[in-house]
């Protein structure tokens, strides 16, 4: 008779990885699935000059700080050298290039479809990541565009846009760091800022901003964001001049609300105002040398990086789920608890001022517990 694991986890980055290592230590028998090579695979593929925009205090995983002889804010490289060391520590061995292509109920386990193998498990934890499905939104003259278009996960470094006058779509904080990237390695370069946006600093008085987050523990978030208001206006400034329309909610609330983090500015808003990164209102059409814009402006740009973000979809990962699940557009409705159907969870799928690795954390213990009946 085939093993029949306690848990199976789909998915070898940060998250999936706490879950493996938590409910080993708590006697479960653990199998992780990765579609890719190795662990932390979207870590690996990001743009170089990634650094995590949470400090180092609040970036470890259960059981494990980073090192102290990182710096603050570590990069890209220092993040996938730590997974590799989380995943190394505790033992955990991962099947690598195990696309799961469906979880569905046999009897009271679960099957979990991967190529032509299968495994099955008492429990199911998803924890693939947000970063499978790029978004590309369309727009008329697309096709008569002679330049280039590109989703950022494709964007590594400035190398290839030297020369090339480039657009960068999109605000969030991918969008606001290629951009940087670009306007500091003196590619004329410009950024589509589609709505009203969010801006606070990454360190407010010299403390990164996720750790002064004692007032969310008193006070609603919307009165938090009001106490903070002032603050956040002398510290980072009008940037009404600047093209940018300041959004009628706070930080908070759009992240609780609409689920958005806002742009941490690490230098972005500095360059746009030294002239160095050229802010534009919504794309109208392309058009064959460039881009026209809602304003009625058309500039020419040789090549336009779409930081657009990316499309959870777990519908056909999970055809049989539930509702209350997953939500209209297939991302899970609950994350680091527990669901309606038993034994399927999910991790590192909430949206948090607290950041995503301590999310992911915290997450992580909370399911090893659920799963286990033990305390981690």
């Amino acid at each position: 008779m085939a093993e029949i694991f306690d848990v199976i986890i789909v998915g070898a980055g940060p998250a999936g990885l706490s879950c493996a290592a938590t409910l080993q230590c708590a006697g479960l028998t653990v199998q992780v699935l990765e579609r890719a090579g190795a662990v932390g695979e979207s870590w690996r593929n990001h743009y170089d000059r990634l650094h995590l925009h949470t400090s180092k205090k609040r970036s470890g995983l259960p059981m494990k700080e980073m090192p102290e002889d990182y710096p603050r804010y570590p990069s890209r490289a220092q993040v996938v050298e730590f997974l590799e060391d989380y995943a190394s520590g505790f033992e955990i061995q991962p099947i690598f290039n195990a696309d799961v292509k469906s979880i569905t109920r046999d009897g009271n386990d679960w099957k979990i479809k991967f190529g032509r193998k299968s495994l099955k498990a008492k429990s199911v934890i998803v924890a693939a990541g947000n970063a499978i499905r790029p978004k590309r939104p369309e727009w008329p003259g697309m096709d008569d565009f002679k330049g280039e278009i590109v989703h950022s996960q494709n964007y590594k470094n400035p190398k290839p846009y030297k020369g090339r006058k480039t657009l960068v779509v999109g605000f969030g904080n991918s969008g606001g760091e290629i951009a940087l990237d670009l306007a500091e390695h003196k590619v004329e370069c410009g950024l589509c800022v589609r709505g009203a946006v969010n801006i606070i600093p990454r360190e407010l008085f010299g403390v990164p901003i996720q750790e002064l987050g004692f007032l969310q523990k008193i006070f609603p978030y919307r009165v938090v964001d009001a106490i903070n208001r002032p603050v956040l206006a002398s510290v980072i400034g009008s940037y009404a001049k600047l093209g940018l329309r300041k959004a009628p909610k706070g930080p908070l609330a759009m992240i609780v609300e609409d689920k958005r983090i806002p742009l941490i500015d690490i230098g972005t808003l500095d360059a746009v105002r030294r002239g160095e990164i050229t802010v534009h209102p919504a794309i109208k059409r392309f058009v064959k040398d460039g881009v026209e814009f809602e304003n009625g402006e058309t500039v020419n740009y040789e090549r336009v990086i779409l930081a657009t973000g990316y499309q959870t979809d777990l519908r056909d990962m999970l055809p049989e789920v539930s509702a209350g699940v997953l939500d209209g557009q297939g991302a899970p409705i609950a994350s680091g608890v527990a669901t309606s159907e038993n034994g399927l969870y999910f991790c590192g799928y909430s949206v948090t001022p607290s950041g995503l690795l301590f999310t992911i954390k915290n997450e992580a213990e909370n399911l090893a517990t659920l799963i286990s009946g033990k305390d981690t």
